[in-house]
């Protein structure tokens, strides 16, 4: 009842406020056609003006009243620098504390009954740097003021620190206003306007943000690193810890650009891609392909077709031979040769511009630096199941060294995951003669993707022999045997191998940032500039997330190798817009953008252009039409929004959307472009035909079917 009545005499001023006109006293014409009525009030008794002049400026921002920044004009206009710059900002500090409690006593129990858990994070943080924040709001107004009030009322900051902090804060920006009111007070005709002194004003206006934010940078930069001291000297420009896609990539920026940088690995170059990733799975999943077109051989007319053999150590040697032939493209005698300082061991950060590198060789060595880029990498996440550190489960990342040590695939083989990793391994180890069960808790596999793309996909891998569970949880292991609940109840699931792909998580222990307190949670914490809490050691590639792409790792590293060498004089936010992704099954999953379901979630207004694969004429002749491309705009544009590709070589055919929604070319532009017959790429452009025949203006279809029948006689 207290808040609805506080709410009531609030909303009840305000409306009072707008009804009767007050608020439009409050405008740059109203106080130059009063100014000389004000200025002899004020004459005539100054104490008295001062004092209403006072209660309107608290009320005003009490009330969250457009209109302060007239009224600071005002107060210059009529006190001059000195007095008006004192009766502001005490004003204002008190006025928004008046609004903060407010909005405090009204809304901040309702939203944290409803929200609480969701704002958790944000107390956490207000509790530990609300000063900070606020001050960093009020020195660099994005925000208008009264929203900056209001929303802080729904935080845990004490009142005290909020008054204080804002008078600080706002005390700059109040003095370039009052400043520019004594100016105002002066202008007898529009020429006035551009005197050198109003000019200055005002282009301090313009010029403080950019000033305020290098302040409040230095000032955050000198707290971070209070507790450490830095060298006058630095033995490196750079120094990258770990050689995955994402430390190569900074290594090489690095050097082509004549920086001294060092790359610590403690393991295989090439990191988790190379080794034990992208580049084994996808040779697996080609031979697993090739014995799967050798069943089907008799229906491209080959004769005989049946059951392959499988030569399995044959098949995991042409993996390692696929491994060590693109090893050389990561290798630590390239990277010498491109100027890198490689050393193969572990490191540690010792402070912000100091590691300690324990080597493979059994010494260690200690570098200075003036950046540091962290490229750990992730790992394979395990889940907790009860029974399951009793049993020699396998990993994307054991499976390879588990394999070459046999002469046959798994008989009998146990998937647990359904996202890319699992839906991929799943299906080639069936079509390679396992009997695979695939368990997924989620009701779909590729939860990320539309509905009717993980149909698709389920489908094929059920085709392929892969007994598909989803809606299941895994309850316990215990003898070779899974245990899990469903919504039919137990299932007991035997397996001679289990294979762990539920996800990957950032590798966050090991090399020093708990000592240095960097923020960590699913990934290492950094900012749109990959900077951690310290703004000279950066992250990139699947460590600091979201995504965990080989190619996501390799477009931030160049943000993140830029931006450490060339920070101080520009800086870069990593652009996301356009970031393609591609699961490997047959068929294919590629997409870019957002998807029908991300769009239905946001609502977002799209449009759907579908165009089947069964009518492509080169997807016919290769006896693969299954799939399609679906690509959304918004309604009557042919801008893209976001693609989705299922089919072979969905991941190919990405690319040239991916080019288009980058550089803003529409569907007119790939409708456009000739296309070589008969590709897959002319999927697209038929896709782009689709929508322009389903935009077509119907009125001019009627007049041009009556001009060509005029022209027939």
């Amino acid at each position: 009842m207290k808040r609805f009545l506080l709410l009531t005499i609030v909303v009840a001023a305000i409306f009072a406020i707008l009804h009767f006109g007050l608020a439009d006293a409050l405008t740059l014409d109203a106080l130059k056609a009063r100014q000389a009525e004000f200025e002899a009030l004020r004459a005539a008794d100054p104490w008295r003006m001062l004092a209403l002049f006072f209660l309107i400026y608290v009320a005003v921002t009490a009330l969250s009243i457009p209109g302060a920044a007239i009224l600071t004009l005002a107060a210059g206009a009529l006190f001059g620098l000195l007095a008006g710059t004192i009766l502001v900002s005490f004003a204002s500090s008190i006025g928004a504390t008046l609004a903060f409690l407010t909005a405090r006593f009204i809304a901040r129990g309702p939203v944290q009954a409803r929200f609480g858990q969701r704002l958790q994070a944000i107390d956490d943080g207000i509790a530990k740097d609300g000063a900070f924040y606020l001050f960093t709001l009020r020195l660099v107004p994005v925000f208008p003021f009264f929203l900056v009030n209001l929303l802080m009322g729904l935080t845990g900051i004490r009142t005290r620190t909020f008054y204080w902090v804002s008078q600080v804060g706002m005390l700059a920006g109040t003095i370039v206003y009052v400043n520019a009111g004594t100016e105002l007070g002066r202008i007898d005709a529009l020429s006035d306007i551009v005197s050198p002194t109003l000019l200055l004003s005002f282009a301090l206006l313009g010029i403080f943000p950019w000033i305020a934010r290098w302040i409040v940078a230095r000032v955050r930069a000198a707290r971070v690193y209070a507790a450490y001291r830095k060298p006058r000297r630095f033995d490196r420009n750079l120094i990258v810890i770990g050689a995955g896609a994402a430390g190569l990539v900074t290594a090489y920026i690095a050097a082509a650009v004549k920086a001294k940088v060092t790359l610590i690995e403690a393991r295989e170059m090439g990191g988790d891609c190379l080794n034990t990733g992208c580049v084994p799975s996808k040779a697996l999943i080609r031979s697993a392909g090739l014995a799967a077109e050798m069943r089907q051989a008799h229906r491209f007319g080959i004769m005989p077709g049946g059951e392959p053999t499988v030569d399995f150590p044959a098949l995991m040697a042409r993996i390692r031979a696929a491994i060590a032939t693109i090893a050389p493209h990561d290798s630590v005698e390239r990277y010498t040769g491109l100027g890198v300082d490689v050393i193969e061991g572990r490191a540690t950060i010792v402070d912000p511009w100091t590691v300690s590198i324990a080597q493979n060789d059994g010494t260690s060595r200690t570098l200075t630096t003036r950046a540091i880029v962290i490229a750990a990498g992730a790992a394979p996440a395990i889940p907790e199941i009860p029974g399951l550190d009793a049993v020699p489960y396998l990993t994307s990342e054991t499976l390879w060294d588990a394999m070459s040590r046999r002469d046959r695939p798994p008989e009998r083989l146990l998937v647990l995951g359904g996202g890319p990793i699992g839906c991929e391994l799943s299906q080639a180890f069936a079509r390679l003669g396992s009997q695979v069960t695939q368990v997924e808790m989620a009701d779909s596999i590729l939860a990320r993707e539309d509905a009717d793309v993980s149909a698709l996909i389920a489908e094929a891998l059920r085709s392929d022999g892969v007994t598909l569970l989803t809606g299941h949880r895994a309850k316990a292991i215990d003898h070779g045997r899974l245990t899990t609940d469903s919504a039919s109840g137990e299932t007991i699931i035997p397996f001679d191998d289990i294979l762990i792909a539920t996800g990957r998580a950032a590798r966050l222990t090991g090399y020093g940032l708990e000592a240095l307190g960097i923020e960590t949670g699913k990934a290492v914490i950094t900012n749109a500039w990959l900077e951690t809490l310290y703004p000279n050691i950066y992250a990139a590639g699947d460590v600091a997330g979201p995504y965990q792409f080989t190619h996501a790792a390799s477009h931030q590293a160049w943000y993140a190798a830029v931006n450490a060498l060339f920070g101080r004089f520009r800086r870069f936010k990593v652009d996301y817009r356009v970031l393609p992704a591609a699961t490997f099954t047959d068929p294919e999953v590629a997409r870019v953008g957002i998807n029908e379901r991300e769009a239905s979630e946001q609502g977002i207004a799209h449009e759907i252009t579908r165009y089947p694969l069964s009518r492509l004429d080169r997807a016919v002749t290769d006896g693969a039409t299954t799939g399609f491309v679906k690509i959304l705009t918004p309604p009557g544009k042919d801008r893209i929004l976001g693609a989705t590709i299922v089919g072979a070589h969905a991941g190919d055919m990405l690319a040239e959307i991916t080019l288009a929604m980058r550089h803003n070319l529409g569907l007119g532009k790939i409708l456009g472009t000739i296309h070589s017959y008969p590709t897959r790429s002319e999927a697209n452009k038929m896709a782009a035909g689709e929508w322009r025949r389903a935009h077509a203006p119907q009125w001019a279809m009627r007049w041009l079917e009556r001009y060509h029948g005029w022209m027939r006689g």
